[in-house]
């Protein structure tokens, strides 16, 4: 058992540190919205679960700090000064942070830890709200070997596939790299399947022949129906992925990295925003081909 605390019960954060309770670690959590974090405790009393006043409080008696949380903003908010997580958490503790952030954030909290003896693993990850309920999200890591052979354990109690890529930072960019991918698969199964219907195609028949061959994705999978019968009201939301295409964007600033089509993609994404879509699933952009 591993005394736990977890900052950050959103859509994402509420069942991973869920997870974590019913492996039988001790979990103290906190949240900004005092009543999640008392729903929290309450669905997980049979596991001793428990709340804090603030994310120093959480930390306190922790050997591991988890934070899952929305920007860099937010992160530096309930990480830093004298009521964020490395006030409270001793020397030896680890910090894993599973927000989607920068790389830059990812680095200075590291170098903001290892000044207090406090390890630290940037830990994003991909599976969206389904992968967070059923525990099976892919997680992404970057820092010390040893302080993620620590962390690993608990990682998995919400995770079926987790690897340390490489020094601080490392989690971020892989991440990005994620998104990335997942922008441009997202609008080619978008204007394929609108290609389809205007053809008259009866493409339940024509997805489950290709998705066989070279243009299987999970996209394709899990979104090719939804896409086709227009249903968006669920999954990970364009906003979401407006927010990690930003930093994208920043870091590729920064690395001279050349993102035309996923500039572009953005584009298609404020679109959907400005139809009313921005908590629409991220396939959405097929909106813009039927309806346009």
């Amino acid at each position: 058992m591993t005394k736990v605390a977890f900052i950050g019960l959103g859509v994402m954060g509420y069942p991973m540190a869920g997870h974590i309770a019913t492996a039988g670690h001790d979990v103290t959590v906190y949240n900004r919205t005092e009543a999640k974090a008392e729903a929290w405790v309450a669905e997980h009393a049979g596991h001793g679960g428990r709340s804090a006043a603030s994310p120093r409080a959480a930390a306190e008696e922790a050997e591991m700090a988890f934070t899952c949380v929305g920007n860099d903003d937010d992160l530096r908010a309930v990480v830093l000064g004298e009521e964020g997580v490395f006030a409270g958490l001793a020397s030896g503790g680890v910090f894993v942070d599973n927000t989607t952030a920068s790389a830059v954030v990812a680095r200075e909290l590291h170098a903001a830890g290892a000044e207090r003896g406090i390890g630290a693993i940037d830990a994003p990850v991909s599976g969206g709200q389904a992968g967070a309920e059923n525990g099976v999200l892919t997680v992404m890591c970057g820092g010390a070997a040893a302080d993620f052979e620590r962390a690993r354990p608990v990682i998995d109690c919400y995770a079926r596939a987790t690897k340390l890529i490489g020094p601080s930072g490392a989690g971020q960019l892989t991440k990005m790299v994620n998104q990335l991918c997942v922008a441009g698969v997202v609008q080619g199964l978008a204007e394929a399947l609108n290609f389809g219907l205007k053809a008259g195609l009866d493409m339940d028949e024509v997805v489950a022949t290709i998705s066989k061959g070279a243009a299987q994705s999970w996209q394709m999978e899990n979104r090719s129906a939804t896409m086709c019968r227009g249903e968006f009201e669920f999954g990970f939301a364009v906003d979401w992925m407006r927010k990690d295409l930003a930093i994208c964007f920043e870091e590729a600033r920064l690395n001279g990295a050349r993102l035309p089509m996923a500039a572009l993609v953005d584009q298609f994404y404020a679109q959907v925003q400005a139809r009313g879509g921005k908590r629409w699933d991220t396939s959405s952009l097929i909106h813009l081909l039927m309806n346009d």
